[in-house]
């Protein structure tokens, strides 16, 4: 793979995005951290494993954090990079007891890779290989705000299996010259994204464009692109038509005509999954990482995104949502409407597990 020369480049190709990651973790010198919801025991899996326990072979400092329910594998795949010194955490391991249900839906789903001071990825990518087809966002930082997503890497790696922990502290804002990272842990009264969202919905004055595979989003976040599409904001979000989670595909459908009736447009993604999380406002302010567009992200799950006004990464944002337009259909209120009534059933059932989904 050619050699990347600008600060910033988006991936929306996981195959180009893996072989990038794994020409970093190959010249690596000093650590690679490494953050993530799923890696699967399957090639690409593999390819990573072998890669990272190389580094540790060669004295890399290698840390991994992977969330238990999500990461498809167990510590005995990691054998060899854990010989060579590597480390291996699983967050929150999956404990069978009365507090099942409160404990286990907390879930770590951030993305982040960090390397040598230098080098930051962050987005919507697993490391699998059933998400070779999906059009995935993923972002590569070659800037020293890699010491600041360091620093946060370590504090999710010390709580990994804290229960209790200073919530305040673990989801501050970090600023860095044009760049905020926004974090959020499980907490109904913080949710410090789906706040900073609501914010900047309030303020758009041109245009809204979201990307998100799942559409669940709570009241506040429902009024604030309704009040933006009213007073003349274009307001656009971009789905999957069909999404990996058939039930979320259901549920949604109940928010979109509403919607739809107060000025908020919607496209559907058709040739596969659409798994990119992206936010635009006014082709000023962006927004790129792990959390999705739904009551369950902003909630309960550790996420973290990248928010910022950088020129070029808002130049190759635009491109590459303007490339999934062109894969996309228009929203048919017509076909909402009239869509069967078991569908309409099915919505009403799943309502109050909408936090869950």
């Amino acid at each position: 793979m050619r050699e990347i020369k600008e600060p910033y480049h988006l991936f929306d190709d996981p195959i180009r995005y893996y072989n990038s990651k794994l020409d970093d973790i190959e010249n690596a010198q000093k650590y690679i951290y490494l953050e993530t919801y799923r890696i699967g025991n399957d090639s690409i899996g593999i390819k990573f494993k072998d890669a990272l326990t190389e580094k540790a072979r060669q004295g890399i400092e290698v840390k991994i954090l992977i969330d238990s329910w999500g990461g498809l594998v167990s510590e005995s795949f990691f054998v060899d990079l854990i010989k060579f010194g590597g480390e291996v955490r699983f967050f929150e391991k999956i404990k069978y007891n009365f507090d099942f249900f409160t404990r286990s839906h907390r879930r770590n789903h951030r993305k982040i890779l960090v390397i040598d001071d230098s080098i930051t990825y962050i987005g919507s990518s697993n490391i699998t290989e059933y998400n070779l087809n999906w059009r995935e966002l993923v972002l590569r930082l070659k800037s020293d705000i890699a010491v600041s997503f360091k620093k946060l890497f370590k504090q999710d790696y010390r709580i990994y299996n804290k229960y209790v922990f200073d919530k305040a502290k673990n989801s501050r804002i970090v600023k860095y010259k044009n760049f905020e990272i926004l974090r959020d842990v499980s907490s109904i009264p913080v949710q410090r994204i789906k706040k900073r969202y609501v914010q900047l919905f309030k303020k758009a004055q041109k245009q809204i464009i979201i990307e998100t595979p799942y559409f669940l989003p709570g009241f506040l976040l429902r009024k604030a692109l309704m009040d933006a599409g009213k007073r003349g904001v274009d307001v656009k979000v971009i789905i999957p038509k069909r999404s990996d989670v058939g039930l979320v595909d259901v549920l949604r459908n109940k928010y979109l005509g509403i919607l739809y009736k107060n000025k908020v447009n919607f496209l559907l993604y058709t040739p596969h999954n659409l798994h990119a999380k992206a936010l635009l406002i006014d082709d000023d302010i962006f927004s790129i990482g792990s959390a999705n567009f739904d009551y369950r992200s902003f909630r309960y799950m550790y996420e973290i995104t990248l928010l910022g006004s950088d020129p070029e990464i808002i130049s190759q944002l635009k491109k590459h949502i303007s490339k999934t337009i062109n894969g996309s259909e228009n929203f048919s209120y017509e076909a909402w409407h009239r869509r069967p009534m078991i569908n309409k059933f099915f919505e009403w059932i799943l309502l109050p597990f909408r936090h869950f989904l």
